[in-house]
């Protein structure tokens, strides 16, 4: 059995960042790695709950952080939501966790956004404690080089509403819905109220700073730039690392991969079947199924018999 609890850290602009916390009942866990999960843009920790609730089935303690400007974490004051600003929260944590587990840096699920933080982690190999940033990365439908027309799809469903938002947590679902006509629709929508939220004029809102796509610093500043920084840091991972990808993603293609596996070597490979960019979402089950088979073969054995 494990209990969520709420954790909070700061991130590297001293904004507060807020995480669902999922421990086992044995004092094992904390000398084991940490599993972190950072979602995806436009997301919240939420949308990994029930990964995370999972994984404390190996034994490991599960955080969900919400990324800075979303969910529950703090709204930066100058608007920074790059990719990079994105990748320096996420090794401040990285690093508190390491010292909270003996040592053990934590092991990264990042999917999408929450990926390519962890990706730009590596230009520099090792975090403060002088420790790997991650014990080993597991990346969600993610890699150095996306597809033009996936990201500009993304993006579009994103700041369609951004502004005006929805007149009822029902008008979102129906959005949604259109946006993604694949996967079946919820029974309730208890779960979409916790990536809105509701103003004062009555309207349900995105549960993230419009400025993460429409500032001066947003995701996509400078995206040239940042996949050229991707490419060179990509290559630079050395530790145990799966890459997941959703067969039916709109995102990463299958050049793409191949170009992901030349980088990487070592790298393990899953495409899930009948699954899109949401992997986690459109089949949970076979997502977490295929991560712990990873961690069990290629991780916490080592880990164990160390």
């Amino acid at each position: 059995m494990s209990e969520r609890k709420r954790a909070e850290f700061r991130g590297s602009a001293d904004n507060r960042l807020i995480a669902d916390d999922f421990c086992p009942d044995n004092k094992s866990a904390m000398n084991r790695p940490a599993a972190l999960f950072m979602h995806g843009g436009g997301q919240t920790r939420h949308s990994w709950r029930g990964a995370a609730q999972q994984f404390t089935a190996l034994g490991m303690r599960a955080l969900s952080l919400d990324a800075r400007g979303h969910g529950d974490s703090d709204w930066v004051e100058d608007k920074n939501y790059s990719a990079f600003a994105f990748r320096d929260d996420l090794r401040v944590v990285a690093d508190e966790l390491t010292q909270q587990h003996a040592g053990q840096a934590p092991i990264l699920i990042g999917a999408s956004m929450g990926g390519i933080s962890a990706m730009l982690a590596q230009v520099d190999g090792n975090g403060r404690t002088g420790k790997p940033w991650f014990t080993a990365i597991i990346l969600v439908d993610i890699t150095p080089r996306m597809t033009s027309t996936g990201v500009d799809k993304i993006l579009g469903f994103m700041t369609r509403n951004v502004e005006k938002g929805f007149a009822s947590v029902e008008e979102a679902a129906d959005v949604i819905a259109a946006y993604l006509p694949n996967r079946p629709r919820p029974r309730n929508n208890e779960g979409l109220r916790k990536n809105l939220r509701q103003r004062d004029d009555g309207r349900w809102y995105w549960h993230w700073d419009p400025a993460f796509v429409n500032g001066k610093r947003a995701i996509e500043t400078s995206a040239e730039e940042r996949q050229r920084r991707l490419l060179d840091a990509t290559a630079r991972i050395d530790v145990p690392t799966l890459l997941v990808r959703g067969s039916k993603s709109e995102l990463v293609s299958q050049e793409a991969v191949e170009e992901f596996q030349t980088l990487v070597p070592h790298a393990k490979f899953v495409d899930v079947t009948d699954a899109g960019h949401m992997v986690a979402g459109d089949k949970n089950d076979v997502f977490a199924s295929a991560v712990m088979q990873f961690l069990t073969e290629n991780v916490l054995r080592a880990v164990s018999a160390r």
